[in-house]
């Protein structure tokens, strides 16, 4: 791996009991690129964002950001975007609201909140209560959350559930211009169609790692189709995946 990995994980491991999560997982993410962390529900994808988080403790290896554990990374919260189940609006408050409250916490500006809302198309519906949004409209105030401090890196999980196919549309359209402005995303999604237009680099995983390196490395420069790719590293495990998937979410 180079030394210049935004994020690098090590030997992750996870067990949950009699069961492994995720085991022995290296990748590295490169700075202003879009890596896709691809695999089914229950690969363990959501597991690992969570090690690199500090969200979750790994049974063993390292995770690590801008060379450090995130827990111990100066400034984390300004330089780290993060998007993930969990991270829900404040109760009652407008998206307005929400997001003011983020950017008091963050030490940002009221404008930067107006900004944010305009990048994600929701200045319209800002001052309506949040919990009244729906699931596209709340991934759109997520990432808007993840943007607000104006970070490096964002790490996003699925950010692309609940979005109808003008917002899909919408969101390669904004990780692709992000990538472009020098930002690094990582990004989990089971949309492998979607992916394919909107990645630089894979990681494939399905408990254990199954590929990591540039798509076109794995597509054959586009001679082959990520999902049949996909399918011929991943097929074989789908029972794991399944035991998995109900541990990590009981």
């Amino acid at each position: 791996m180079s030394a210049a990995g935004v994020v690098r994980a090590s030997g992750l491991t996870k067990e949950f009991g009699p069961f492994t999560a995720v085991q022995d997982v290296t990748f590295e993410v490169r700075p202003g690129r879009v890596t896709g962390l691809l695999g089914r529900n229950g690969a363990g994808k959501s597991t690992s964002l969570r090690m690199l988080l500090g969200l979750v403790r790994p049974t063993s290896g390292t995770a690590t950001v801008f060379g450090h554990p995130y827990t111990e990374l100066p400034d984390a919260a300004r330089r780290v975007g993060v998007c993930m189940d969990g991270i829900g609006p404040t109760p009652g408050a407008s998206g307005r609201r929400d997001l003011r409250i983020w950017a008091r916490t963050l030490g940002v500006s009221h404008a930067r909140v107006d900004e944010v809302l305009d990048r994600v198309g929701l200045t319209d519906a800002a001052d309506r209560p949040a919990k009244g949004y729906s699931t596209g409209m709340k991934q759109r105030l997520a990432l808007a959350t993840a943007l607000l401090a104006d970070p490096e890196l964002l790490v996003l999980d699925e950010p692309a559930n609940g979005l109808d196919p003008d917002g899909i549309r919408w969101l390669r359209d904004t990780l692709r211009a992000l990538a472009a402005e020098g930002r690094t995303v990582l990004v989990s999604s089971h949309l492998l169609a979607e992916v394919e237009q909107t990645v630089d680099d894979v990681v494939v995983i399905q408990r254990t790692l199954r590929f990591a390196g540039s798509l076109a490395e794995l597509t054959s420069d586009g001679a082959q189709r990520l999902e049949d790719r996909f399918f011929s590293l991943v097929d074989g495990d789908a029972e794991t995946a399944a035991r998995t998937e109900r541990l990590t979410h009981a």
